[in-house]
């Protein structure tokens, strides 16, 4: 199947708001506060991404500022109180993401790491832009008309070819109609309309039968 696979490439910020390690702390609060981003990419030489400061790394000035740390998961919290540059605030290394991986890929890495933007960065840790958890949901703002279309190509007629199956997208839910006697296409069809990007839901009405989320 010729489904397309979008990328961070096709969503992501290209002009990115980066500091050097020798950015201030009252500069980074400035910088964040003027471009509404929550974290920041730190580079170094040419552009190498060498960590990020975040929101979460900039808290504890605050979190620390009347008390001493006493437990042992607040130390390194406690230290980045005390921090006033970039290279003793920012967490290293970096969590990046490369320009051709795909929409599924950098969710699963936001997910994992629990954070909300990643520097894109090419095979030699430079810095080409940033994607954020807005960014990744741009998909879901494909037309309908879109939708219908690559599915039409990319799936039903590959998977289906020469079978009386119709099917509709309203506000990316996809409704499938028609006979088919293979129940075995059922699930095929469903995983592969669903991997089309931007996709809500798919449902199946095949022989006056209803399955929603097969």
């Amino acid at each position: 199947m010729s489904a397309s696979r979008y990328t961070v490439s096709d969503v992501m910020t290209h002009t990115a708001i980066a500091i050097g390690r020798e950015a201030g702390y009252k500069e980074i609060i400035e910088l964040m506060h003027e471009w509404k981003v929550s974290a920041v990419p730190v580079l170094e030489g040419e552009g190498r991404v060498v960590g990020v400061v975040s929101e979460a790394d900039l808290l504890p000035k605050e979190e620390f500022r009347r008390e001493e740390p006493h437990l042992p998961d607040q130390l390194e919290e406690a230290s980045k109180a005390a921090g006033v540059l970039a290279e003793d605030l920012m967490s290293a290394p970096a969590v990046t993401v490369h320009p051709n991986a795909t929409i599924a890929e950098a969710a699963r890495i936001m997910a994992r790491k629990r954070v909300k933007r990643l520097p894109v960065v090419n095979d030699l840790g430079m810095l080409e832009g940033v994607v954020s958890r807005k960014d990744l949901l741009k998909v879901f703002l494909r037309p309908d008309e879109e939708l219908e279309e690559e599915i039409r190509q990319a799936v039903v007629s590959e998977l289906a070819p020469g079978l009386s199956l119709t099917f509709s997208v309203q506000d990316g839910v996809v409704t499938l109609r028609g006979p088919l006697r293979d129940r075995a296409l059922i699930p095929l069809l469903a995983r592969a309309i669903r991997a089309v990007e931007g996709v809500v839901d798919v449902r199946m009405a095949l022989d006056g039968a209803v399955a929603a989320n097969t």
